[in-house]
């Protein structure tokens, strides 16, 4: 059985995308996507904010980075890459 790497988030854009090149022209770009968490604990309303940061690839890049501005919503489907 082969690893599955799979994982989908949705949430608010926190910056404005901006779009870049790599040395060899592959079209890139970075954005930061928070999601938050909000449930009762005690009567007391509790808040969690996660934050993801994503890389969008190629024609992708090129047409979405105009979109991904602050306070967008979002949902991205991709894989995850830990540093």
């Amino acid at each position: 059985m082969s690893d599955i790497n799979k994982v989908i988030v949705t949430g608010r854009v926190t910056r404005n995308s901006e779009l870049r090149q790599t040395p060899n022209g592959t079209s890139v770009t970075d954005v930061s996507v928070v999601s938050n968490r909000i449930w009762t604990k005690n009567g007391e309303r509790q808040e969690e904010a996660t934050f993801v940061d994503v890389t969008i690839w190629g024609k992708q890049a090129e047409t979405l980075s105009p979109m991904l501005t602050k306070g967008r919503h979002v949902m991205v489907e991709g894989r995850m890459k830990l540093n």
